[in-house]
């Protein structure tokens, strides 16, 4: 039997950082001269990769949150990881283009570039059924997941597709974009039509980023992070919470092994971080073929 079923993998499942992707030991240097932009950065997921970025050994790490205490949090944390990389940030709300822009340009400026950009802010209001749903609350999930990822998207893009280039001439891999998707994204449950849905349309924007960008030598991933137990985690319903069980670091050392170049080739496509990458590579051939892991209408006659 295929061990592909629908858009899922029957593969083993981790919960924790492993070998395979282990910043510290595997994968240790795979970030080296690189620059890593990371938009909602200052806990949890985006706090922990970069982290584990900076474990990697990439020349800098570029933060954005709404909190400059968390940020300066995060920035003393990277700074502990690996005293070599040097790591800047700025107050940024992802739902402002400028404000995104402004930080990009301002990455740039100080760095020289950016090699991976991180889409990792995110919002999840309480759930509700549409009939009871209160539009502007229903609508700031879409501003936040869908308007703040794409924000990051146009803007970090030109300077990925430079490193994209710059990288190829040098034998290595560059200008990886990696959008927080979930999930949650493949479900229909009652009261999360706000989240799931703009989750749905994170993985279709992977693809057009894909189809837009491929030329350019552009690697965009839809990711799960798993299950953690973070803010917009534990705003799901109380019956949920039992499978927040994934630490933040299994999703930050996924994100530094999509970046090292071994899975370009599942570039514009939805991934899970709870995947073992060495069994998800095995599976590569019947992936590309079937053209799986992307937003279809599959139906057998």
């Amino acid at each position: 039997m295929s061990s592909i079923q629908s858009q899922f993998l029957d593969l083993s499942a981790h919960h924790a950082c492993y070998g395979a992707i282990d910043s510290r030991s595997t994968l240790k240097g795979s970030a080296e001269g690189k620059v890593v932009f990371i938009a909602g950065a200052s806990k949890g997921i985006g706090q922990a990769t970069a982290i584990a970025f900076a474990q990697a050994g990439a020349k800098a790490v570029y933060i954005t949150a709404r909190s400059e205490e968390a940020l300066k949090e995060t920035q003393s944390l990277v700074k502990a990881a690996n005293p070599d990389t040097l790591c800047a940030y700025s107050i940024c709300d992802v739902t402002d283009a400028k404000q995104v822009e402004a930080a990009t340009q301002d990455c740039a400026a100080q760095f020289g570039g950016i090699d991976v950009a991180d889409a990792n802010a995110g919002y999840l209001g309480p759930w509700v059924k549409i009939a009871d749903s209160d539009p502007d609350g229903w609508w700031r999930n879409w501003e936040v997941n869908m308007r703040g990822t794409y924000h990051l998207i146009r803007y970090t893009l030109p300077y990925l597709i430079k490193s994209a280039q710059k990288w190829r001439k040098d034998g290595r891999s560059g200008g990886h974009l990696i959008l927080i998707s979930s999930i949650g994204a493949q479900f229909v449950m009652p009261g999360a039509s706000d989240y799931q849905t703009s989750k749905h349309a994170i993985n279709r924007l992977c693809e057009f980023v894909q189809s837009d960008h491929y030329a350019d030598g552009i690697k965009c991933f839809a990711l799960h992070p798993g299950g953690v137990a973070t803010d917009i985690g534990h705003a799901m319903p109380t019956h949920m919470h039992e499978f927040l069980v994934d630490d933040p670091d299994l999703a930050a050392n996924f994100a530094v092994w999509l970046c090292a170049g071994s899975a370009d080739w599942a570039k514009g496509r939805y991934l899970s971080a709870n995947w073992d990458v060495t069994e998800l590579i095995a599976l590569k051939g019947e992936i590309l073929e079937s053209d799986l892991l992307v937003n279809r209408l599959r139906a057998k006659l």
